[in-house]
């Protein structure tokens, strides 16, 4: 099976994120938000995890946000409309929980917000009313910001800088939606969903945590196979070993070891800054794709 790129565009000025709406039917037929799927550009590429931020059961298409971070994600932003990628796996995880939810806040940092984005919509439409609070470094890289309007109750946008809405952090304006909630008498939120940098989602979570606000966190460790059989994906949680993706990608953040997970993170630092200098014992040259 093939799998064509239908559509691509760019979603900030500085062009570090972009969006590819791809066939796949047998995907999109069975995809749910909070999933994810992953991919190879070619055969002898590496496998890469990424969430999808939307499907259409009808066009037999599924929609991924992908920054520009590594060697394969930068090769995928030069991939145009019409182009075929070689495969595509999913959908994989455990879709995001919502029944019985009244009043949520989803809140995405960076490249989280186009993650989170597809959760809020579908509460949005299944009633439930979203705060939705996105935090950017700066202006230039703000992204799906009539989206993220359109399915929100409340939507606050954040800058580091101040360049664009608010100028903070995530942090600082989820304390501040949970205090006027309390100043104003108004039902609390019944849960917050996070989604975006390690350090984030833990400061978050602190927040939250002297409330009783339920948290969920969507986590995205190091992956290569996507079922489980390989453990590098591994997290702590409750003191129990998880896999972020078969027992996730959401996890209780109040039960989330965050020392362990972002300690983890950075034991494949040096691998990623050494891509470009991998050789490949199988073939004796640089790797395509990572």
């Amino acid at each position: 099976m093939s799998y064509r790129v239908v559509t691509k565009r760019f979603l900030n000025e500085a062009k570090s994120i972009c969006l590819f709406e791809i066939e796949a039917p047998l995907i999109a037929r069975h995809a749910m938000a909070g999933q994810f799927v992953i991919f190879r550009l070619d055969e002898q590429g590496e496998r890469v995890p990424v969430s999808v931020a939307g499907y259409d059961r009808d066009k037999g298409t599924v929609t991924v946000m992908v920054q520009a971070a590594g060697r394969t994600t930068k090769m995928l932003h030069t991939v145009e409309e019409g182009d075929i990628i070689t495969d595509i796996v999913g959908p994989l995880g455990r879709a995001t929980e919502m029944d019985g939810l009244k009043k949520v806040c989803v809140v995405g940092g960076g490249v989280g917000c186009a993650i989170a984005y597809p959760i809020a919509k579908e509460m949005h439409e299944k009633g439930i009313e979203v705060t939705f609070i996105g935090g950017f470094r700066s202006a230039d890289i703000v992204i799906l910001k009539e989206e993220l309007a359109a399915v929100s109750d409340k939507l606050v946008i954040c800058t580091d800088d101040g360049t664009y809405g608010v100028k903070g952090f995530t942090t600082n304006a989820l304390q501040a939606e949970i205090e006027a909630n309390i100043a104003e008498g108004k039902p609390q939120f019944d849960r917050v969903i996070a989604i975006g940098p390690d350090i984030m989602m833990k400061f978050l979570a602190e927040v939250t945590r002297p409330y009783g606000i339920k948290t969920i966190i969507s986590l995205d460790p190091i992956m290569v196979d996507g079922t489980g059989m390989c453990g590098g994906c591994r997290v702590i949680v409750g003191g129990e070993t998880k896999f972020a993706c078969v027992d996730g990608p959401d996890f209780d953040a109040h039960l989330v070891d965050f020392d362990s997970l972002i300690k983890r993170a950075a034991f494949y630092k040096d691998e990623q800054d050494a891509a470009d200098r991998h050789i490949c014992r199988m073939t004796g040259g640089k790797r395509v794709n990572g």
